[in-house]
């Protein structure tokens, strides 16, 4: 199984991501320590060409995040045919301990890239360059984080066998589960309504006002992570089970496959775009205060809530659309 085109794209792309955070790790550091665009010296000049190259790599490292993500659950949905009791992406993600947490890992990194993502634009825009330590700083931070992405899609993928029998979907997304996904796919269904439509209407509300007033942005960031933990117990409790018209059907994975009509890629893109925008909101905030960001901060606070707003708006949209098609009675039943 290692040598399926996925995999291996994934864990080359994988793999390349810290072998470039561990080459640039001396780098980072000597900006860290000497940078200085007064000074006129050769170690000075000789950063500040490097910077714009090494920038440039990062910033394509770190945007192919989104790609990776999309990659490992449509390479995870794609492999639920070579296991015996695997449904969807679920089932192949269960074949052993280490499929879930490197799904949660690649979507922590995701989020953690989209903010760097941020500030490295802000930090462009402005001539005199004032976050490039904070941005070299940020990057180390961020290397055990990719570090472990890797290693835990490692051990998945090595760990993969064609006679394991996992569990299907039906069973990891039920009252029977143990952990998160049972808890959330046993929530009754009017409390989980008013979680998911009230928790998007603050993050809708706070974008707005963002985007509107080009401020706000911690709480268009608060807001879109309340929002993102809503929208995925929602889609869990009761948004799964108007698309399956089945009331015992909570799979989150299943949305994504040709016979539900990939609904679900209506709601994840959205949702990933807005949150990734939100947290980007809310991390170029602290630098508002720096002389050479004044004006360019707003502004790209703003930009990011709009897209918040846009985002949320159509999952939100789109989830209700869904529901109102269904045919399934959950309340009043």
């Amino acid at each position: 199984m290692l040598f399926q085109p996925a995999i291996i794209a994934l864990l080359l792309a994988s793999a390349a991501n810290v072998a470039m955070m561990l080459a640039i790790a001396p780098f980072a550091l000597a900006v860290i320590r000497h940078w200085n665009l007064a000074s006129g010296s050769e170690r000075q000049l000789v950063l500040e060409r490097r910077t714009y190259l090494m920038s440039t790599l990062l910033s394509l490292v770190l945007a192919t995040q989104f790609l990776a993500l999309l990659l490992f659950v449509f390479n995870a949905d794609k492999m639920a045919a070579l296991f015996v009791g695997a449904m969807c992406a679920a089932g192949a993600l269960n074949v052993n301990a280490y499929g879930l947490p490197a799904l949660t890992a690649q979507i922590a990194v995701f989020f953690l890239a989209a903010m760097w993502l941020a500030i490295h634009h802000v930090d462009i825009q402005a001539p005199d360059y004032p976050l490039v330590r904070v941005k070299y700083a940020l990057l180390l931070g961020m290397a055990p984080a990719l570090l472990a992405t890797f290693t835990l899609e490692l051990h998945y993928f090595l760990g993969l066998r064609a006679d394991v029998i996992t569990s299907c979907c039906a069973r990891l997304f039920s009252g029977a589960a143990k952990g998160l996904s049972g808890d959330l796919s046993t929530l009754a269904p009017l409390p989980a309504m008013i979680v998911f439509y009230g928790t998007l209407f603050v993050a809708i509300a706070a974008a707005g006002y963002g985007a509107l007033r080009k401020r706000g942005g911690y709480v268009v960031a608060l807001a879109s992570l309340a929002a993102f933990a809503g929208a995925i117990a929602g889609i869990l409790s009761f948004v799964s089970l108007y698309v399956y018209e089945h009331p015992h059907h909570h799979c989150p994975f299943c949305l994504l496959k040709p016979e539900y009509h990939f609904q679900g890629y209506w709601l994840y893109l959205p949702l990933f775009a807005a949150t990734a925008a939100g947290l980007g909101a809310g991390a170029v905030r602290p630098f508002a205060g720096v002389p050479s960001l004044r004006d360019i901060v707003p502004q790209v606070s703003g930009r990011l809530s709009a897209i918040a707003l846009a985002g949320f708006a159509i999952f939100a949209a789109a989830a209700t659309v869904m529901i109102v098609r269904s045919s399934l009675i959950l309340l009043g039943s």
